[in-house]
Parts: structure tokens; C-alpha cells; sequence
């Protein structure tokens, strides 16, 4: 167990359905689960893949900021728009149910928009946008978070990290998806730096005496006792855009906003998150046709990648396409588990009493 080891992915996407369902999660939420968690772990995304189960997850479930059953409700609806509220329930599921809205509404009207309130992470912004790029529609989607990160020039965490994701079909093998936190590092980065005992780059984690931070471990408690936040990334671009996302999913939901999200209550007491996000897709077919839009946004990707390379630089890259490697290359291979979530994975199954035996166990 003292190295990285690869578990087949339908062993792994069957041992995380059945913990969803080992904490009552219907069988149907927990595979839309499994299969968003999984996502992350398909496109290289290790900061949101499997090693987030127990600790964004399941341990949410044992302190009651999170429950396992997701009653969706739409609230308000009209021909192109609707809002739901997912009642502190999974975000996976609440935006499962958003997107299909969204992507019916848009397929049948040219385009369309929901709002989720009430809800709790819901995995990479990446796999809703890319939900949408499957069925040749475009997507732009967002959602806030716990406050982490400071407004520029400040030491205050006060916006979520705040991706603002962007997925467009196109005529190649995989979508132009853009997904990236508006901070200068996500938490998740910090998390897989403590696990691994690497430090936090300098610049990307101000502690309130204005001051860098790079202890990975020291920071992920300091974020938590309001004694450091995350930077912007780039500055005033990155604040710009972390406000975008944080008025949208909070405005058009209805829902609370930046230092309401802490997960504490009044009196320090651990609460629920209630989260927004929001969606919106358009149709191509609407406009010039899709077939046009698919190939204009090929030619565009490839003339960049083709494009004069600086010395050294052995390939340029559009988004989408480190993650579309990422797959060919882990789809024989499985999913990449290091020593630390190796150990987690095992408590998981001894407390739950599923009846698995990983290919770790066995080295």
C-alpha cells in the first residue's frame, strides 16, 4: 500500500454507488453520484475524484450537513427557465434534474436556463457543462461555494473558489470545456498537497497578516478558523469573475451568498451549506446550425494547437483536451488511488460492512 495503485472503474463505481445507498441514498441518485465523482477521475481532475468520498461526502452524511435523500422541487417554471430547490439533499442530483430541464427546454426553445438552491457540492463544473455538450447544445454554468478566497486586496475569505465552466460541441472527438476555479489554487489542490506532504505555492494562499502561506496541512485549518483565504487568480480578473458566478447563484436561486455559506451557524455549530448554482445552454441549430457551430469551433481549436510553438514547448492545448488524454490514457489503466485514499476507501468499506477486496490489498 505504499503506492499508487489502479482500480478498475466498475469495481470503483459499484463501491461508491453502494456507500451512497449504504446511507440511504436511492439506487438511481447514488449511480448519478458515483458517476459524477467518477468524472473527475476520468479527466485527471484528482482534486475532485474519488479521494473526496469520505471527506465531502460521507462524513457530510454522519454530521447531518448533508442528507441522503434529495427531494427536488421546482418552485417556478416558465417555457425556458426554472428554479428547484433541492432541500439540503445531494448537489449531484439536484443538478442532474437541472440540466435535463435545461436541456429539454433549450432542444425545444433554442435556450434555456434553472437555478438550484438549497444545495451542496456538486462535483466538477465540467461534468454539467459537458452533460449539455453531448447533446450539441452549448453551456455555461457556475456555482458558489464555503468562502475561501479573498477579494483582491483584501485577507477576508469571502467568495467561493467559483468556477465558471464554458462547454462547446465541436466537430472533434471531444468538447471544448472550459472548467477552472476563479482562485489561484482550489482547495482540492491543497488537499492532495497535504496528503502528499508538498507545500502550497507561494502567492496562492494569504494569511490575515498579509503574508503568503505554503504549509498545505497548516493551511487547510487555517482556511477552516478564518486565518487564511485563497487569492484571486490574476488579480482583479479573477475577483471579477468569482463575483459573476457568486450574484448569479445566489440571485437567480433566491439563495444566501458568500460568508452565509460557512456551514456554521450563530453559535459554531455545524449546519447544512445552501448552495447555489445555476445553468444555462443554448442550441446552435438556433442559429447558423449546429453542424456550422461544430466544425467553426473545431477549426478554431485545431489552428491554435497548430500554431507556432515557443521554444521549448513541445505541444499546445485547448481546453478540453489534457482531460480527453487523461481518458485515453486511464480507460485500460483504472482509476489512479494513492496511499492515503487507499486507507480511507478501506475504513469506508470495514464501517459500512460492503463486501469488496481491492486490487491494493493484494500487492
Amino acid at each position: 500500500m505504499d503506492n499508487l495503485c489502479y482500480v478498475p472503474w466498475t469495481l470503483m463505481e459499484n463501491f461508491i454507488r453502494d456507500a451512497f445507498m449504504a446511507y440511504g441514498t436511492p439506487r438511481a441518485d447514488a449511480e448519478i453520484c458515483a458517476d459524477v465523482i467518477l468524472e473527475s477521475d476520468r479527466r485527471g481532475i484528482t482534486s475532485h475524484g474519488c479521494n473526496r468520498l469520505k471527506p465531502i461526502y460521507l462524513d457530510r452524511f454522519e454530521s447531518g450537513t448533508l442528507l441522503p435523500l434529495t427531494p427536488v422541487e421546482v418552485i417556478k417554471e416558465t417555457p425556458t427557465t426554472a428554479v428547484l430547490d433541492a432541500h439540503d439533499g445531494l448537489g449531484m442530483v439536484a443538478s442532474h434534474r437541472a440540466m435535463e430541464i435545461c436541456i429539454e427546454k433549450g432542444k425545444r426553445l433554442g435556450m434555456a436556463g434553472a437555478a438550484v438552491r438549497n444545495s451542496t457540492h456538486y462535483g466538477i463544473a465540467g461534468y454539467w457543462a459537458g452533460m449539455a455538450a453531448k447533446e450539441g447544445l452549448i453551456a455555461i454554468c457556475g456555482t458558489n461555494a464555503r468562502p475561501a478566497v479573498a477579494p483582491t486586496g483584501g485577507v477576508d475569505n469571502m467568495l467561493g473558489t467559483n468556477a465558471l465552466t464554458i462547454a462547446l460541441p465541436t466537430d472533434e472527438d471531444f468538447p471544448f470545456i472550459l472548467d477552472c476555479a476563479t482562485s489561484t489554487v482550489q482547495r482540492g489542490n491543497i488537499e492532495v498537497w497535504a496528503r502528499e506532504g508538498k507545500p502550497t505555492p507561494v502567492g496562492a494562499v494569504i494569511g490575515r497578516d498579509g503574508e503568503y502561506l505554503t504549509d498545505s496541512e497548516a493551511i487547510l485549518t487555517a482556511l477552516l478558523e478564518d486565518k487564511a483565504a485563497l487569492t484571486p487568480f490574476a488579480g482583479y480578473k479573477g475577483y471579477g469573475y468569482s463575483m459573476v458566478v457568486e450574484i448569479l447563484s445566489a440571485a437567480l436561486s433566491g439563495g444566501p451568498y458568500m460568508r452565509m455559506l460557512s456551514g456554521f451557524d450563530e453559535n459554531g455549530n455545524r449546519k447544512p451549506y445552501h448552495l447555489g448554482h445555476f445553468f444555462f445552454v443554448m442550441d446552435p441549430e438556433a442559429f447558423m446550425g449546429a453542424d456550422i457551430f461544430k466544425k467553426t469551433a473545431g477549426d478554431i481549436c485545431r489552428q491554435l494547437r497548430e500554431s507556432t510553438k515557443a521554444p521549448g514547448v513541445e505541444r499546445i492545448y485547448t481546453a478540453g483536451e489534457k482531460e480527453h488524454l487523461a481518458w485515453l490514457e486511464r480507460r485500460d489503466k483504472g482509476v489512479p488511488v494513492e496511499p492515503s485514499v487507499q486507507r480511507e476507501l478501506l475504513e469506508v468499506r470495514d464501517r459500512l460492512g460492503l463486501h469488496y477486496t481491492f486490487p491494493f490489498e493484494t500487492k
